[in-house]
């Protein structure tokens, strides 16, 4: 990794730090958003010496901060090799965002949209867009007509599940528009990982998750492995649009290998992005 540069969003804790600062510790200079000055200053003083890291403070949950997240970006890395989409979180009662979306749906599909989207042409020849997604996506089913939950009732994990079942889509899309530049889209489920993630539920939910993670929850450094595999492997070549667990390639579910869902999720983030 060496000589390259690595964007990573949600880089201020759990897997997106640990891929941080494991690609920093590899060579990569790593530009990476942060949701306050003191968190993205903690990171910057934990990342490897002898390199010009940098960050942009943004909040990923809105449109404007999405935008204006990938304008700071491209200014500080004109030239991208790898992009790290990583930023995510459940919500256990449904909340709204200014711009009047679901804030699970907002902040786990919407910034990986409009980031990539918006750095496309920053991203290099042979480069990579690597994406969170998790397992959790197969229990559910795309409603075209309700991707929000505005109608339906509102359980965070499904809506979460839901989300990450997005994240597959939409690298199924980006794969095919991105195949003539040669980059690859790739996403990966990183397993049930001991975070903050879910921390920002207080009732039963944050509860549950908080039991689980004691648990069975493997430790931040085994999740990151995926996505530093996925940033730094010559394993990738060649397998653009695929889903990954323990650095393997795996098959999403029937749903998440739609191709006419992931063409219709494309055009409809469009319109939400630029509407």
């Amino acid at each position: 990794m060496i000589g390259k540069t690595v964007v990573v969003t949600g880089a201020t804790s759990g897997i997106g730090e640990v891929a941080a600062l494991e690609l920093a510790a590899r060579g990569a200079r790593i530009v990476f958003v942060a949701r306050s000055q003191s968190r993205g200053a903690d990171l910057l003083d934990k990342l490897k010496p002898g390199v010009v890291h940098s960050f942009v403070v943004a909040d990923l949950s809105t449109l404007a901060g999405m935008k204006q997240a990938a304008a700071d970006i491209a200014v500080a890395a004109p030239e991208i090799d790898v992009l790290i989409n990583n930023a995510g979180a459940m919500f256990e009662t449904r909340e709204v965002t200014e711009d009047g979306l679901e804030r699970t749906f907002a902040l786990n599909h919407m910034a990986y949209f409009v980031l990539t989207t918006a750095l496309a042409g920053n991203i290099k020849s042979g480069g990579r867009i690597v994406s969170t997604a998790s397992d959790a996506h197969y229990a559910e089913r795309l409603d075209f007509d309700d991707l929000q939950f505005a109608l339906r009732p509102y359980r965070g994990f499904r809506v979460y599940g839901t989300s990450k079942l997005l994240n597959i889509l939409f690298t199924r899309e980006l794969a095919r528009r991105t195949a003539a530049r040669g980059v690859a889209a790739l996403c990966l489920h990183p397993g049930f990982v001991n975070t903050r993630f879910a921390a920002n539920n207080a009732g039963k939910l944050g509860m549950m998750f908080g039991v689980l993670k004691k648990i069975a929850a493997i430790s931040p450094q085994q999740g990151a492995k995926t996505i530093v595999h996925l940033a730094s492997s010559t394993d990738v070549e060649g397998r653009s649009g695929t889903y990954w667990y323990k650095s393997r390639v795996t098959t999403p579910s029937a749903a998440a290998r739609s191709d006419s869902d992931a063409a219709r999720l494309w055009q409809v983030s469009e319109r939400i992005a630029h509407g």
